[in-house]
C-alpha cells in the first residue's frame, strides 16, 4: 500500500494519507479542513519549502504575477485544472511580485512559468500561458 504525505493547505500540519483515499476527498487530522481543496493553493517562500520538504505528492506551481496579462489568462484554466487533476497532482501559486526571493531562487526569468516537483525536486518546467488544452496535455505528460 502506498502511503503519501500531505500538507494542510489551512494549518499546515503534516497528515498521512494511503494511496486509495486521495480521490476519496481526505481531511486534516488537526483542522478537518480538506487537504486537497479542488483549487490550486496560494504559496509564499516557507510554504513552498515545507511542502517541497514534506509532500510526496507531486506540485505543479505556477510562478505569476497580477500585471501580467498572459497570467490573467491562465489563471481560469490553471483553476478548473486543479479540479481534475485533485489526487494525482497538486496544483498552486505563488505571486512573483509579492515573493521575489522565491521566484529568482527557482531562476524564474518570465511568466507565466510552471514548475513541475516530485519529492522535492524539478521534474519539467514550462514558460507561457497554455490554453485548457495544452495545459491538459502538458499535465498528463508529467513522469509521475
Amino acid at each position: 500500500m502506498i502511503e503519501h504525505f500531505l500538507i494542510c493547505p489551512t494549518c499546515q500540519a503534516k497528515n498521512r494519507v494511503p494511496g486509495e483515499r486521495l480521490q476519496q476527498t481526505p481531511q486534516c487530522g488537526k483542522c478537518k479542513e480538506s487537504l486537497l481543496p479542488p483549487q490550486p493553493l496560494t504559496l509564499d517562500g516557507p510554504k513552498l519549502d515545507r511542502l517541497l520538504a514534506n509532500e510526496t505528492l507531486p506540485l505543479v506551481l505556477d510562478f505569476w504575477a497580477p500585471w501580467c496579462g498572459p497570467c490573467q489568462s491562465m489563471a481560469p484554466v490553471f483553476t478548473a485544472a486543479a479540479g481534475e487533476v485533485s489526487g494525482r497532482l497538486r496544483l498552486a501559486k505563488l505571486d512573483t511580485e509579492a515573493h521575489q526571493a522565491a521566484a529568482s531562487r527557482f531562476g524564474i526569468r518570465s511568466i507565466p512559468t510552471l514548475v513541475a516537483f516530485k519529492q522535492g525536486k524539478e521534474i519539467a518546467r514550462q514558460s507561457g500561458a497554455l490554453s485548457a488544452g495544452q495545459l491538459r496535455q502538458w499535465l498528463q505528460s508529467l513522469p509521475v
